[in-house]
């Protein structure tokens, strides 16, 4: 059993009034959770990583918790994404161990989500930054909520390490106006629309 050893944690959070237009009638919310952990695949290559998923499963309930907290509770959260930098020493593929843990623990956690949720990440070196791209929690399609907040560590990732992280929203983009899907025609059934 790999050991993800965390080191550190912090929380960003934004309220966003305007976007170069007037003030929205209600602020956007959205904010991120990052988690500095040992990478213990870091300087080998292993066959099979996805045993692993399963022991970032508690680390990612306890972000998605402190999050939702973070924002003011579950309510009104309506966008999510998810996202990893790898430090050098390891290999893209170990921040795609955070899919299944990262992705679950959200939906669990904000129950009616059936959106995939986005994701990126990438090999960075300490201090580098993250564009964790946001979406709809039930509809892939609505355009308001194509999104993304940019996270970065200051001392982090060391080279031997990841930074695991999970974001959420609380509204669309405060000066929307692409058409498409409206969040108010939202089925919600299939992901999509």
């Amino acid at each position: 059993m790999p050991e993800f050893t965390l080191r550190k944690m912090s929380i960003h959070l934004e309220e966003i009034h305007h976007d170069g237009g007037a003030p929205g009638i209600t602020p956007k919310l959205r904010g991120a959770i990052l988690a500095v952990v040992k990478n213990p695949f870091a300087t080998s290559h292993a066959a099979d990583l996805q045993p692993a998923m399963e022991d970032l499963r508690p680390l990612a309930l306890a972000m998605t918790d402190k999050l939702i907290a973070a924002l003011g509770g579950r309510e009104g959260i309506d966008g999510y994404g998810k996202g990893a930098l790898v430090g050098a020493l390891g290999e893209t593929e170990h921040g795609a161990l955070w899919h299944e843990p990262g992705g679950s623990a959200m939906r669990e956690r904000l129950g009616e989500a059936r959106a995939i949720v986005p994701s990126a990440m990438k090999l960075a070196g300490i201090g580098g930054a993250l564009d964790v791209p946001l979406g709809h929690i039930n509809a892939a399609y609505v355009r308001s909520h194509f999104d993304a907040i940019t996270v970065t560590v200051a001392d982090g990732p060391r080279p031997d390490e990841i930074v695991f992280v999970l974001a959420m929203a609380k509204g669309g983009r405060v000066h929307s106006r692409m058409g498409g899907l409206e969040v108010w025609q939202v089925r919600g059934e299939d992901g999509l629309c």
